[in-house]
């Protein structure tokens, strides 16, 4: 079976548009496969941008507990900072021997911050090169991606195409594995839920938080008595997301009917959130009380991760005629 890896931001705690549309799929594509899956938070690629520390490191346990609440088995699959398997930093540097500047030049994440070249790091510049070592220094064979990222898996692809035709065959070639359907998950106000916008459900506050962000969510101004139309309603866009057919169909005929208020609608999406996530909660709970045994999954996963590093570096390394 194929190896699947996948990056995750050290953003923090994920949202619920983030659990319903990356994290979920994640682990169920990881379900389907034999193999072990890699999974790994994007330490180091978070100081292009933030160079806080407490910041970061709070971010980055944020971050490990709430997969580990979605259901992450670390005991298939191998869960890891991309900091503790430094074999990726001389991997990045060799690569980086490897990669003409035009193709950095060209790369999405460099233009887009180009025009003010005083703030572009050279991090920031030779990100998709640390891209590509993630991804070579553990034979993946697919890599889920959106469609943002496709440019930088195609670059790491070209890469490691280069090495193989000038020392020989020495990396998998991965294929990126994009959704055909991206779900776009709205916020409260309508728009994409995104932290930027401020517009987000956090699925792991306690009760009274987050039953105020649902109740926050934009309405129209439709009277209680009148029917409503819930193809345009924010509330019931979320509630069919996480709902049964038997449930959102009760809903939608109660939206028809009319005498059916939004209050009632969110009331009903907060208690259904709670009801589906009821397992995730608990365990975001009970991690957030026991840190140290985070910390002890993450450096277990290192350690299997080195285990394969290791090898595919020293392949690297052999082909240069550097010491092994």
């Amino acid at each position: 079976m194929a190896r699947i890896l996948t990056g995750i931001q050290s953003s923090g705690k994920p949202h619920l548009g983030n659990i319903i549309g990356a994290i979920q799929p994640a682990l169920r594509l990881s379900a389907q496969s034999n193999e072990p899956s890699f999974f790994f938070i994007a330490d180091l690629h978070t100081l292009t941008s933030s160079r806080d520390a407490k910041k970061n490191k709070e971010n980055t346990l944020q971050i490990a507990i709430a997969w580990l609440a979605c259901g992450l088995d670390t005991n298939k699959d191998v869960f890891y900072l991309q900091s503790d398997v430094t074999e990726v930093c001389e991997l990045a540097w060799i690569l980086s021997c490897f990669t003409p500047f035009p193709m950095l030049a060209n790369a999405h994440s460099f233009k887009d911050k180009s025009e003010n070249l005083s703030m572009v790091s050279a991090g920031l510049f030779t990100y998709p090169v640390l891209m590509a070592a993630d991804i070579l220094l553990y034979d993946a064979n697919i890599v889920p991606v959106g469609k943002d990222q496709k440019q930088h898996l195609e670059m790491t692809r070209d890469i490691a195409a280069a090495f193989n035709k000038q020392l020989g065959e020495t990396f998998v070639l991965p294929e990126p594995f994009i959704q055909k359907e991206i779900m776009t998950i709205p916020g409260t106000d309508g728009r994409k839920m995104s932290k930027s916008y401020n517009n987000y459900i956090n699925i792991f506050d306690e009760e009274k938080l987050l039953k105020k962000a649902v109740m926050s969510i934009v309405t129209d101004s439709t009277p209680l008595e009148q029917p409503k139309n819930p193809d345009t309603c924010n509330v019931f866009a979320l509630y069919k997301l996480l709902a049964k057919p038997e449930q959102t169909q009760d809903l939608k005929e109660k939206y028809l009917e009319g005498n059916f208020g939004y209050g009632q609608a969110k009331t009903m999406l907060f208690e259904l959130i709670l009801e589906v996530f009821k397992k995730e909660r608990e365990s975001y709970d009970y991690l957030i009380k026991n840190q140290d045994f985070v910390q002890e999954e993450l450096k277990k996963g290192a350690s299997k991760a080195k285990e394969v590093s290791s090898k595919v570096l020293k392949r690297v390394r052999q082909k240069l005629g550097l010491r092994v």
